[in-house]
This record gives C-alpha cells, sequence and structure tokens, in this order.
C-alpha cells in the first residue's frame, strides 16, 4: 500500500530561496504541479529575520491561491506571541477568504529569545499569556458579530471584523512545538499539531505519545485528531547529493549542518521511502509535510512518486 493511501501528503512551498533569487516561476510550477499530482496541502513558514530570501507567508500564500484552485493553503508556524491576535485574525481570515476556504493556520510560540522580543519592543516574560489568550481572541474575531474582550494582555470593546472566514466556525488552528508544556496546550486549544522540521526525528514519537495521552485525558480521540510533521527530504540517485544537499540546508536555515542527518531524511526514492513508512508505521500520524531542502521542481515529482501520487 502506497503512504498517500494511508496518510494525507503535503507539500512545501518555495519560500527560502537561501542565495539564489526569488523565483515565482518556481513556486508557480510547484503550486500548480502540486495540485495536479494530488497533494493535500502547500506549506509555509514564518521567519521575520534572516538572510535566506525568506517570503512572508501570508503574501506568498495570496500568491499561491490565485494560480491554485482547490489544494489547501497552510503555514507553520507563524511565531504567535510576537504579533498582535487581531492582524493574524485579519490576515488569515481574509486569505481565506481570497483562497475560498482553503487556510489552517499554525500557531507556535517560538523561542524565548530576550534579544527577539526586545526587537518588538515586547516582554518575553508574558509570552505564553500572550498566546493563550491570543487564540481566543483570534477565534473570537472569526466567529462573533460584535467582540468585546476582557484579558490581562488584550482588551477590546466593541470591535468588528468582517467578513468573517469562510471556513465554520472558523479557520482550522494546528499548533507546533515539542515540549510538554506546548503539547498540553495543543490538546487542550487546538485543531490540529504539526511537529517542527527542526526537531529531529528520533524525538517525534515521544511527542506524539505525550500528545494522544492528553488528548484522552481530555476526552479527545487522537485518532482524529490532525498529528503531522515537517520532514526535510532530498531525494537523489546519485551518492552523497542528498546528505550533501541535506546539510547545506540545515546549516543555511538552523546553523545545525553537522547534524543534517538528524532532521531530515536523504537519499535514494527507495531509501527515502522505506524511512517514511517506518516512521508513519511507528508514530500512525494522519499527515505529513515533506519540504524539499532544494530542486523543488525535481522534487515534487521525485517526492510525488515516493508517496504514490504518481
Amino acid at each position: 500500500m502506497a503512504l498517500k493511501d494511508t496518510i494525507a501528503v503535503g507539500m512545501a512551498t518555495p519560500q527560502a530561496f537561501l542565495s539564489n533569487p526569488i523565483d515565482m516561476d518556481q513556486v508557480r510550477t510547484v503550486a500548480q504541479r502540486s495540485e495536479e499530482l494530488g497533494f493535500r496541502d502547500l506549506w509555509t513558514t514564518e521567519s521575520t529575520f534572516g538572510k535566506n530570501n525568506t517570503l512572508e507567508p501570508s503574501v506568498l500564500l495570496s500568491y499561491v491561491a490565485a494560480v491554485t484552485n482547490t489544494i489547501r493553503l497552510g503555514v507553520s508556524v507563524v511565531v504567535f506571541p510576537l504579533q498582535h491576535p487581531a492582524h493574524v485574525a485579519r490576515r488569515y481570515g481574509s486569505l481565506d477568504q481570497v483562497s475560498n476556504g482553503r487556510v489552517t493556520v499554525g500557531l507556535g510560540i517560538g523561542r524565548a529569545d530576550p534579544k527577539q522580543y526586545a526587537a518588538f519592543g515586547l516582554p518575553l516574560e508574558r509570552r505564553v499569556k500572550r498566546f493563550t489568550e491570543g487564540v481566543e481572541l483570534v477565534k473570537a474575531l472569526w466567529t462573533q458579530p460584535v467582540v468585546d474582550f476582557k484579558g490581562e494582555i488584550f482588551q477590546l470593546e466593541g470591535a468588528t471584523m468582517d467578513p468573517k472566514p469562510i471556513q465554520k466556525p472558523h479557520i482550522p488552528i494546528w499548533m507546533g512545538g515539542g515540549a510538554p508544556a506546548v503539547l498540553k496546550r495543543t490538546a487542550a486549544i487546538a485543531d490540529g499539531w504539526m511537529g517542527a522540521g527542526g526537531s529531529p526525528l528520533s524525538k517525534y514519537p515521544g511527542e506524539v505519545a505525550i500528545l494522544r495521552k492528553e488528548l484522552e485525558a481530555i476526552g479527545k480521540d487522537p485518532a482524529t485528531f490532525p498529528t503531522s510533521k515537517r520532514i526535510y527530504v532530498s531525494i537523489s540517485e546519485k551518492p552523497g547529493e542528498g546528505l550533501a544537499e541535506m546539510t547545506n540546508f540545515c546549516q543555511s536555515v538552523y546553523g545545525t549542518g553537522d547534524s543534517a542527518a538528524e532532521q531530515g531524511i536523504c537519499g535514494t526514492p527507495e531509501e527515502v521511502r522505506e524511512q517514511l513508512e517506518a516512521l508513519v508505521a511507528a508514530t500512525g500520524p494522519n499527515h505529513l509535510l515533506l519540504h524539499p531542502v532544494g530542486r523543488f521542481v525535481e522534487h515534487v515529482e521525485a517526492v510525488a512518486e515516493v508517496v504514490g501520487l504518481k
């Protein structure tokens, strides 16, 4: 049985062009071909600062929405405590409208980096409260005609935000992060979860086990809760090319090129297929986001073959 018969499979959208120029022709080709091949969704991420020629996710997904018709569109994750919930609600509510109801929003708490919070003029010590209160406020703005919100961090009186998202009751909110407290919070207030691409594959089974335990504890069915992981992939028949490509990507994005083999899956098509099948068998996710670390146009075809979409 092919992987696509077991789980839903998403494809990453070209977004971080590293040392190369921005290539919107590549974005369009990958987006349209992913839709034609039957990938379930196209995903972006968020990074405000950095040297990797990275496009802002809601802007990029607006373009992708315009050149596709049915494939779902996701971001995983927005570093939520660094943004005002009203801006996130407006941005992705608008995207849900222009895409005709195809959006999934991933929210993450991000790293506890004092310099980053100082750059945004925000207090690091209230980040968890900003996150949980912010999720509540986003849902209110997406579902209520008039919002009166009195929180410890955010206050709104008589606020309206129209149009509402097309999806009801609201746009699905997934969360990211693998710490036990994050997984407990995900079970309580999210609609799905995606393991981070930068987290070693070896940690994923333990994270899934904690999440399922937390879901069961509050009466939610783990089998129906969307559970995913961003997996970096490099597929090549040339010996050593996959690992070299993965190493370059991990060094450019995370500064961890020496641990590339732990952060992604690389090798021949058969080797990649075997590793993905083993991961699915061991952890039982119902979705995977496969993120090529280069050669996107070539990889969308290669990944489709590996998972059985062609």
